[in-house]
């Protein structure tokens, strides 16, 4: 474990912001504003520091650092679809060993993008595990699946909020729970249903320098970590 963690997350959430000033500014400068904020999240550069870190991280549980995909090859074959790129990946002699999903929400709208981004989650996991029981990716034990997390905490994340009800009753842990809640929930049980090998769900504040706080410990990034570089050590040791 890098000993610096906590400071080198704390960095990495911080160019995340400042990333996303930079892409807008860029964009009002140049007189292309897209609608709302999406000018700032068109650039695709925002996660960079944190794919660094969690680079980091992998290298030091002892995998080569040009194993671990992060800019280019990042496709794989899915089952209900041909392929998906994701985030983060490690592929050693044909086998799949990690992959990395990294996500965020920023203010002001929470409550499509919160059904958008369960969806996507859900989906995207249904999907790769689908394709590793069809055997798309050989006969190798399971890769670690991993779920990152960066929602904007300010005060709309923490209000309550109502659901609509008009035949059904929602399910209790629902019942005028926050977007931090629901998303909280949303993380939790993503593991709990083996949907995810991991899951971080990281709450930071738009400010300088930036706020980082995690709901639980189960969903911090060290705990997140723990499990990625478990997965990894274990990997090396078989191999040794």
């Amino acid at each position: 474990m890098i000993k610096d963690l906590d400071r080198r997350l704390q960095d990495a959430v911080q160019a995340f912001w400042d990333a996303r000033r930079t892409q807008l500014q860029k964009q009002v400068t140049a007189g292309r504003v897209d609608s709302g904020t999406r000018g700032a999240v068109t650039g695709g550069t925002q996660m960079g520091a944190l794919e660094v870190l969690l680079t980091d991280l992998l290298v030091d549980a002892g995998l080569d650092r040009d194993h671990v995909r992060v800019r280019t090859a990042l496709e794989l074959p899915g089952y209900y679809r041909p392929e998906k790129k994701w985030d983060l990946l490690v592929v050693i002699d044909g086998q799949l060993l990690v992959v990395v999903e990294f996500k965020s929400q920023v203010g002001p709208s929470f409550g499509n993008n919160f059904n958008n981004r369960t969806e996507e989650a859900i989906g995207n996991a249904e999907d790769i595990w689908t394709a590793y029981r069809e055997g798309r990716f050989g006969k190798h034990p399971p890769p670690f699946l991993g779920y990152f997390f960066l929602l904007e905490n300010c005060a709309k994340v923490h209000a309550p909020v109502r659901n609509g009800e008009p035949y059904f009753v929602v399910d209790p842990i629902f019942a005028g729970a926050s977007y931090a809640r629901r998303y909280e929930v949303l993380c939790d049980r993503l593991v709990l249903q083996r949907k995810y090998s991991a899951a971080c769900l990281t709450l930071a504040t738009n400010s300088t320098p930036t706020k980082v706080t995690f709901p639980s410990s189960s969903l911090a990034f060290r705990q997140f970590t723990a499990t990625a570089e478990a997965h990894i050590r274990a990997f090396v040791k078989a191999r040794s």
